[in-house]
């Protein structure tokens, strides 16, 4: 980050330029977009898996007049509101959910597509304070919307996000710094919470990196003390409106962490997502492992490939930007010294700190960080630091073109020794040879070193033709014509290469459940709606698992209303992890488990789940071996990729229990035994509610039925996201068990009273209630004072306890 030049912005940036400049970026995203559009394809995996029910679920709650809060339709009760995923608090995909709540994928996929205009236009603007030529800040805007993870990770929609709002932070941060500006600080620490919204490792990074770009612009100063006095006022200003924007989110978001299956990353975990030394090689060649075939016989570092094992794939391992940009970095920044030039130093620091944060445990540099700096162990994936790799190429290759232009093949400023001069020169040849060669040591394990081959074979035509297109000029206008031809054909590489491609791209139709199902599949949902709908008309809730159907059926269920047991989530509820096991994800069988308080979907817990139907992939007698028997289901619907079974009758949603076995609930989950209890008049309350009771239901727990009944009638008079009215009569006074997930900010009351909301049956909410006729109503408040003052105290105990990482 450097101070602009007074004369430079005028002299290259002219009205026209400035506008053909924009022009062209325009242009090329429309051309890229328009990709998607042509091959009838959507940005597939997580994009459709995840995110796009995640923004249905949010879109159909804002027309219904509701904040979705909680969610009942994912892992039978998820806090969306907690959830960074859940596009809750993004702005403008809130704005989008609430203006086209039932937007197609296409349209979906445009407007996350859209987000990375705004890093496009901020580089436009940051090399214009810069005073770097506008055809360099072309050629830098290209990538930044279609390079290396921009494009390969696309499916990843928040990471995006975060990605899509560094850029214009840095450009304010910058204006506000330098101009003392009110506004532009205003700005910033508006970009800049946009960004720390996705509360993933993307944000985190860039947030280091800002922090970073001001400490360095205070350093550099002429007087550093009275630079930092005087700008005080304008980061204090950002801070306030950051903190604003991220308070509550964050808090949210560590409850939930708490409370989850992954409070925190052991080191091993991260270890395994590092970036392969291998996958370097991508950045001059790209199809070098296939990695872009669609056949998807990839070869590459996976985790079959590599002998240490690792958790990436190709898309995460991918970073090409374009040819040309990566010859030019090696040729005038690497051979001709200018990645050394103080102008480009901060973004030249920062692609080496990406790339041997994405390393991860392949150098010795990020086991110290993780030990010792604080937020990386809340992150799995060091290879996430690609997108600040892809950002440092566009800045490097952009200002390599701005020089090019300006002198073409001259010297560097900067006095160099002969042997420098030489070690730039041989850097500059055998940094890509040696890649080059990893590369196809590598193919040439897997028996593919005839493919490889020719992928580099090609790279190196291209550099060859392109080198000696520049280096034949030597006038300034035909430099200029030269790197035209260069920049276009580089966003003409980037779209046939990223756009669209294997990595970011399927067929719509493999996404049928949110568009058009395939008559068996319809048939079959219909069949399984009209049973909910009859159910639900008697004022019953069974729940539903949907299990081994392909990739958007995990999912699925926030589009269709129907409440799923298990679902797609790395971020779940870890009591009900453990207690039920439905694992990551509802595709792979193999992550199903049947833990010892849920054996099998006979068993009581999946009985006071009300888990009464199964939409499998296949029959019941194909299950894995692992799987228990479905014993006395029926089947009520088959095709040739659905079957759908009716289970035993289930525990009802609600019923009041007048006796109570007090448990601990840890134990029970460690030992994985459900105590047994008449699910009739008894219920299991935690230890650690006995105190908010008011009567003694324990003494009773020896008492037979004949000794103790209780006549009692629950009715569900409103079920909804966010709250739950029921209607109780009960001759005795008892607690009044509702098998909806218990979670933080719950709160409930009884006729209107205030009252404590327990944790019943090991994972479930419940209430004490006197004898009479109530109206009981349990809402989801996580944004009261009380539950947020709450997660602020837990956090602060976690963190003076020392719950960090594990080794």
């Amino acid at each position: 980050m450097v101070p602009a030049s007074p004369m430079q912005p005028q002299n290259l940036w002219t009205r026209r330029a400035t506008l053909a400049a924009v022009g062209a970026v325009l242009a090329f995203w429309i051309v890229a977009a328009l990709t998607w559009r042509f091959t009838d394809s959507v940005v597939p995996w997580d994009s459709k898996n995840h995110f796009y029910p995640m923004f249905r679920y949010l879109g159909a709650a804002l027309a219904q007049g509701e904040w979705p809060l909680w969610n009942p339709y994912h892992f039978s009760g998820h806090p969306s509101v907690a959830d960074p995923q859940s596009l809750l608090f993004t702005p403008t995909m809130a704005a989008f959910a609430w203006l086209a709540p039932e937007a197609s994928m296409q349209l979906f996929d445009g407007v996350v597509f859209a987000h990375l205009l705004l890093p496009a236009f901020a580089t436009l603007g940051l090399f214009y304070r810069r005073g770097w030529h506008p055809i360099g800040a072309v050629a830098a805007a290209m990538m930044i919307v279609l390079g290396g993870s921009a494009a390969a990770r696309l499916q990843h929609t928040g990471m995006i996000f975060s990605y899509s709002f560094f850029l214009p932070a840095l450009l304010f941060v910058e204006i506000a710094l330098e101009k003392k500006s009110w506004k532009a600080a205003l700005a910033f620490g508006v970009c800049a919470g946009l960004m720390a919204l996705g509360r993933d490792q993307v944000a985190f990074l860039c947030c280091l990196a800002i922090t970073a770009a001001v400490v360095g612009q205070g350093v550099r100063a002429t007087q550093p003390l009275r630079f930092a006095l005087t700008r005080a006022p304008l980061l204090a200003l950002a801070a306030v409106v950051i903190v604003a924007m991220l308070a509550i989110p964050a808090l949210l978001t560590m409850q939930l962490l708490a409370d989850s299956n992954r409070p925190a990353i052991s080191y091993g975990v991260a270890a395994m997502n590092s970036m392969p030394p291998s996958s370097l090689v991508t950045m001059l060649t790209p199809n070098i492992f296939g990695t872009l075939n669609h056949t998807y016989d990839y070869w590459g570092p996976m985790w079959d490939t590599v002998p240490e094992g690792t958790y990436t794939d190709r898309a995460v391992n991918y970073i090409f930007a374009g040819t040309i940009p990566v010859v030019l970095i090696l040729w005038q920044g690497v051979g001709k010294g200018r990645l050394f030039n103080r102008e480009l130093r901060f973004f030249g620091l920062l692609g080496l700190f990406a790339v041997i944060y994405a390393l991860g445990r392949y150098t010795p540099v990020f086991v110290r960080l993780f030990d010792h700096v604080p937020g990386i162990a809340l992150y799995r994936r060091p290879a996430d630091a690609t997108f600040l790799i892809n950002i440092s190429l566009a800045f490097c290759a952009g200002y390599c073109v701005h020089r090019y232009v300006a002198d073409g093949g001259m010297a560097v400023a900067e006095r160099l020794r002969p042997w420098a001069a030489r070690i730039q020169k041989t850097a500059a040849f055998a940094i890509p040879a040696g890649l080059l060669a990893s590369g196809l040591i590598f193919s040439s394990r897997g028996g593919h070193l005839l493919e490889a081959g020719v992928q580099v074979a090609l790279f190196l035509a291209v550099a060859a033709v392109g080198l000696t297109l520049a280096v034949q000029q030597t006038g300034r206008q035909a430099r200029l014509a030269a790197a035209a031809i260069l920049v276009v054909f580089t966003g003409g590489e980037l779209v046939w290469r990223n756009a669209a491609s294997a990595l970011n791209a399927e067929p719509s139709n493999r996404y049928a459940v949110y568009d058009s199902l395939k008559p068996g599949d319809f048939a079959g949902l219909n069949v399984l709606k009209r049973e909910l709908d009859e159910r639900h008309a008697k004022g019953e809730r069974p729940r539903v698992e949907i299990l081994g159907l392909t990739g958007a059926w995990q999912n699925a269920s926030m589009v269709l209303g129907i409440e799923d047991t298990v679902g797609y989530n790395a971020l779940r509820i870890a009591e009900y992890e453990k207690a039920v096991g439905p694992g990551e994800n509802a595709v792979e069988l193999r992550l199903r488990q049947f833990p010892g308080t849920f054996r099998g979907y006979r068993c009581n817990l999946a009985r006071l789940l009300g888990l009464e139907y199964l939409v499998l992939d296949r029959p019941a007698d194909k299950l894995p071996r692992h799987f228990p028997r479905l014993s006395a289901a029926t089947l009520l619907y088959s095709s040739d990729n659905m079957w759908i079974y009716r289970l035993a009758p289930a525990a009802p949603r609600a019923y009041v229990a007048s006796r109570l076995r007090p448990v601990e609930t840890d134990e029970v989950l460690s030992d994985e035994e459900l105590p047994e209890f008449d699910r009739s008049t008894e219920a299991l309350i935690d230890k650690g509610d006995l105190e908010y009771l008011d009567g003694n239901y324990t003494a009773q727990t020896d008492a037979t039925p004949e000794d103790g009944g209780n006549a009692s009638q629950v009715k569900i008079l409103s079920y909804k996201r966010n709250s739950v009215k029921l209607s109780v009569t009960t001759e005795r006074a008892g607690l009044l068990v509702l098998h909806d997930l218990y979670y933080p900010g719950w709160e409930v009351t009884v006729d209107g009273e205030e009252k404590n909301v327990l944790k019943a049956n090991l994972l479930f909410r419940g209430v004490e209630v006197p004898a009479g006729q109530h109206q009981v109503e349990f809402t989801f408040r996580p944004l009261s004072t009380d539950n947020l003052l709450t997660a602020a105290t837990d956090f602060v105990h976690r963190e003076g306890a020392g719950e960090t990482a594990t080794r």
